[in-house]
């Protein structure tokens, strides 16, 4: 069930209570795409970054170490010892980006592993049985991610095909939480919104699919190749057209100002590997903006990331020891700045939360995005 708290313009504050506990929303989920964040994190160091929701990806999973062996461990969070909710993607986003691995059709997508060459087949039934096989709080209807740019007529069709796939994907799960040793008969289920940067597809999809009263609807086929305006007007034109009482899921998204522009036209849930990615090549963001720990100006500096900060990297470790990890090529510097960037993007997210709470989202985005300045963050 999800519960609307306070609204803003179209920014919501919101809580959706599941079976594996409350998701106060807007928030950003921390993607742990095989059952762990890479640069070493563990479900321990996701408690530590305050961290609500995990997402672990369907594709890798299935591949490695396989669906059924992690139903054998009593599903993915059991697995990887995490005790909070956790969405699982669909595998579409993984399939369609092998473009010279895979062959669509009506049924599905055979494709061949990036691994091994294997020959696969996922369509919405297999990859409903891959994420209740993994259990996860929150599975993904399949679908088709089209490429950037799209001709009109493709995408009219990709989205046709969809639709269709969301019907299948939607009756099976259904089937499926309701059958003798299903791990979790709870899973909800979220549908995704098609059409790229055609505005009119967008919102002719965004109404079809409301129609099927889905525990939550994501967008997807954004962050792909368009300008930041380009996703912004999109959403500005599909949000309206999705439930305003349901979670609204902007997939992979984004930076800093991506998720607080998002909030504004009506977002709640985000998740991105740049947090983690960006940690990994030196890169975290601070109160201030980004930092590169490759610049020569960090060599001397006994100043934490961020002195605003509470995270635990900032409490214990100076820029110049961070900057030498990294030219020493010691894995601890990737480490420390993935945790650092995590707390970064969550506690963004309940200083959001609590903005909105108290009616100040507005002065609050604006204020942020004025300390950040012109950074690139």
């Amino acid at each position: 069930m999800y519960t609307l708290l306070n609204t803003e313009g179209r920014a919501k504050r919101a809580v959706l209570h599941t079976v594996h506990g409350d998701i106060q929303t807007p928030v950003f989920m921390n993607v742990a795409t095989a059952g762990a964040i890479k640069g070493a994190l563990s479900a321990l160091d996701l408690q530590d970054v305050g961290c609500q929701v995990a997402l672990a990806n369907t594709y890798h999973l299935h591949l490695r170490p396989g669906d059924a062996l992690v139903r054998d461990k009593n599903g993915i969070r059991s697995f990887m010892a995490w005790d909070g909710p956790l969405l699982t993607d669909s595998g579409g986003f993984q399939v369609f980006s092998l473009a010279n691995l895979r062959k669509i059709k009506e049924e599905g997508v055979h494709f061949s592993s990036h691994i091994d060459g294997r020959k696969i087949f996922m369509g919405p039934e297999e990859s409903m049985e891959i994420q209740s096989n993994l259990a996860s709080t929150i599975a993904m209807a399949f679908d088709e991610c089209p490429p950037h740019p799209a001709e009109r007529d493709y995408m009219k069709d990709s989205v046709a095909r969809t639709t269709r796939w969301l019907l299948r994907s939607q009756a099976h799960l259904n089937m499926l939480n309701q059958q003798e040793g299903t791990l979790n008969k709870n899973q909800l289920l979220f549908g995704i919104n098609q059409g790229g940067v055609y505005e009119d597809i967008r919102i002719a999809h965004a109404k079809e699919i409301s129609e099927l009263n889905l525990d939550g609807y994501a967008i997807g086929g954004l962050a792909v190749g368009e300008t930041h305006s380009e996703m912004y007007r999109v959403l500005e034109a599909v949000v309206p057209h999705l439930p305003q009482d349901k979670p609204t899921y902007l997939m992979g998204v984004g930076t800093p100002e991506n998720l607080l522009e998002s909030i504004d036209r009506g977002i709640d849930f985000f998740d991105c590997v740049l947090p983690a990615r960006n940690g990994r090549h030196g890169h975290v963001y601070t109160s201030q903006g980004k930092l590169n720990f490759f610049n020569a100006k960090h060599e001397r500096d006994d100043s934490p990331l961020d002195p605003l900060c509470g995270c635990q990297v900032c409490r214990t470790f100076s820029r110049a020891y961070i900057r030498h990890l990294f030219k020493a090529k010691e894995m601890l510097a990737m480490r420390l700045c993935v945790l650092h960037n995590l707390y970064f993007y969550n506690h963004l997210m309940a200083d959001v939360r609590d903005a909105l709470a108290h009616g100040k989202f507005q002065i609050f985005k604006k204020e942020r995005l004025a300390m950040w300045g012109n950074t690139g963050i």
